[in-house]
């Protein structure tokens, strides 16, 4: 027999966690491959965790309503096979020169070990760590001294190897746990506490609890407020072309491809035109590195029935024709709406955009999706009067225009061009020829 360790997956590049909504097998249950056996829910999309093995079901390590790291064991499913990576892991430090095999045995025979899954002062231990510790001749009392590397300062596998490989002094580890705690109280101290200031509520005031994605996007937001320095630039975009063509187009469009044609996705491709001439907008930041996307990941802002927002991602978006890009903008919008939005559907994404103009907004102020360094916001397209500049004079006509907001990272993005970003996005729209066949 032999364990795997079902570990939560990457999820995307800027999902960190996830919550456990619902375990979808229990302790005892058989599990095939690539069965569901849990679903989960981030700030993004909601998804199930499929088994990489057949087997049965041993161990659940976390509750419904749980947050969990990615990366994370979440549960263990007993397998039939050869392949056991605890005995694996066992034979080789028995071949290692510090653990001598008489010790070893003479522990095991005359003082097994029964370590139990939580210790008294509350402290949880995988069962590969007990196997491990209960084959090695390691008591509780010594295995509460080993720092633990995981989540919630649990023993993983490579603390346990690491020490049984090292020195297995309780005075050192001992004396290492001492000097841990006395940092994390530092750092506690030196923590600023953070002021809640107290509601009222009267009788007929409602108290609505926030939904998890709601937490979870609340969270997000806040956190890219404190990360980036977030300043925005806006431009006045004379559309009228575009109106005029879309008009003319839309009927046959539809005939001829089975697909709606919006603004969107001409918005789309001028954004991506302008990434490819201005690719320092297409980066993100880590640490005191720059990373130079190679790709062209359209973010799609979504609005959804319960008023969050989830982000689809259009990959390679600059290689796509106008076609291709309605396709593709019509496909993420319609799995957004029908919550069929796959994990891989909002990964990877490189810049965003977001469409408030849906909502009647003239342009608006959108907080930067990290780890991208910039994001666009298209205003609603509103006929005006405007000053039209002809060879006879200028005169005043009505034109369709509208406003792009364009939000950036001030730590990497100056002024200059962020300006020119959303000016080259300009010129793209305005330089639209009605007669452009698709």
């Amino acid at each position: 027999m032999a364990r795997f360790e079902v570990k939560l997956p990457k999820m995307g590049e800027s999902v960190a966690e996830a919550t456990i909504t619902s375990w979808l097998k229990n302790v005892g249950d058989t599990v095939e491959l690539d069965e569901a056996i849990v679903e989960i829910a981030t700030d993004k999309v909601d998804s199930e965790v499929p088994s990489e093995v057949e087997g049965t079901v041993t161990e659940l390590l976390f509750e419904v309503d749980d947050v969990v790291n990615v990366g994370d064991t979440i549960a263990i499913i007993e397998t039939l096979g050869e392949n056991d990576e605890i005995n694996k892991d066992l034979i080789s430090l028995e071949n290692t020169e510090e653990i001598t095999t008489t010790e070893k045995q003479v522990e095991k025979i005359v003082e097994p070990m029964a370590i139990d899954k939580v210790s008294t002062s509350g402290k949880f231990y995988s069962p590969l760590v007990r196997n491990i510790a209960e084959k090695e001749g390691i008591s509780m009392e010594e295995l509460e001294t080993i720092i633990g590397t995981g989540k919630d300062n649990r023993v993983t596998k490579n603390d346990i190897l690491a020490y049984i490989k090292g020195d297995r002094s309780t005075e050192k580890h001992t004396k290492n746990i001492e000097a841990t705690h006395t940092n994390q109280s530092k750092v506690e101290k030196a923590a600023p506490s953070k002021i809640v200031m107290p509601v009222s509520v009267n009788g007929k005031d409602e108290v609505i609890e926030m939904t998890r994605m709601g937490k979870l996007i609340a969270h997000h937001m806040v956190e890219s407020v404190q990360t980036s320095a977030h300043v925005q630039s806006f431009i006045e975009v004379d559309v009228t072309n575009i109106v005029k063509w879309r008009n003319n187009i839309k009927d046959q469009f539809y005939a001829r491809e089975g697909e709606k044609i919006t603004y969107t996705p001409i918005f789309m491709q001028a954004v991506a035109k302008a990434i490819k001439d201005f690719p320092m907008i297409n980066i993100a930041v880590d640490g005191d590195k720059i990373i130079k996307r190679g790709n062209i990941n359209l973010g799609m802002a979504a609005a959804l029935a319960d008023g969050n927002l989830i982000v689809p991602v259009i990959k390679n978006a600059d290689q796509l024709n106008l076609i291709g890009m309605t396709k593709a903008v019509n496909n993420m919008a319609d799995k957004a709406r029908k919550g069929q939005l796959k994990p891989d559907d909002i990964q990877g994404g490189t810049y965003t955009v977001t469409n408030v103009g849906s909502f009647g907004s003239v342009f608006g102020t959108p907080i930067i999706n990290q780890p991208q360094v910039a994001i666009l916001a298209l205003g609603a397209v509103r006929k005006v009067p405007a000053v039209i500049e002809t060879s006879e004079g200028d005169f005043i006509g009505i034109r369709h225009k509208m406003f792009i907001s364009h939000s950036y990272d001030h730590r990497v993005v100056n002024g200059a061009l962020g300006g020119m970003f959303i000016k080259s996005i300009k010129e793209n729209l305005e330089a639209w020829d009605v007669n452009t066949k698709f």
